[in-house]
């Protein structure tokens, strides 16, 4: 009889191809490997941006931090001379408080926006508010005056009566 050789060196007696069964080699899955590998860099990125350069998650979320980029420093004088909001933070009013997950993903989302209009010289002359940003300073405004907004029947933006709360008329309610 004649041997054909087949994979891994072992010997088949027919050049049938239905009746020669060559085994493959088994695979091993990727998958969870890769899965793993970006939870575990998602976990470090975060880590670092949290607890590494002196807090930087923390100091982002103050006025301070926002008022650092020389774009926003009229913003910041106008809220900093409001005497209604004062005590609140920036992060209070424009980015999402229901949920942490939510919040940090906006702050991200919102820090990348924010880093790419300005360095690719994009900064409109007067700063206004995306659709997305009307509706999470809506929210805001409901989570914090909720009792109050209850008795409105009209369904309007809070800062359409309460121009003196704007960035750009301060003033007190």
């Amino acid at each position: 009889m004649e041997c054909f050789s087949g994979y891994a060196g072992i010997c088949y007696h027919t050049r049938d191809p239905i009746m020669m069964y060559i085994p493959r080699p088994k695979r091993r899955k990727r998958y969870p490997r890769i899965i793993l590998l970006l939870i575990l860099a998602a976990v470090c990125v975060g880590g670092f941006v949290s607890f590494g350069p002196p807090r930087l998650y923390a100091r982002s979320g103050t006025p301070e931090f926002c008022a650092s980029c020389h774009v926003m420093e009229s913003e910041y004088e106008n809220w900093f001379h409001n005497a209604g909001h004062r005590r609140q933070k920036c992060i209070d009013c424009h980015l999402p408080n229901d949920t942490e997950v939510r919040h940090v993903v906006r702050k991200g989302l919102e820090g990348m926006w924010d880093s790419y209009v300005f360095y690719a010289g994009r900064v409109p002359e007067t700063i206004r508010l995306s659709e997305k940003g009307r509706e999470i300073l809506r929210e805001n405004c409901v989570r914090c005056h909720g009792e109050l907004v209850s008795r409105i029947k009209e369904d309007r933006d809070c800062w359409v009566c309460h121009r003196g709360l704007s960035h750009r008329s301060t003033g007190t309610l």
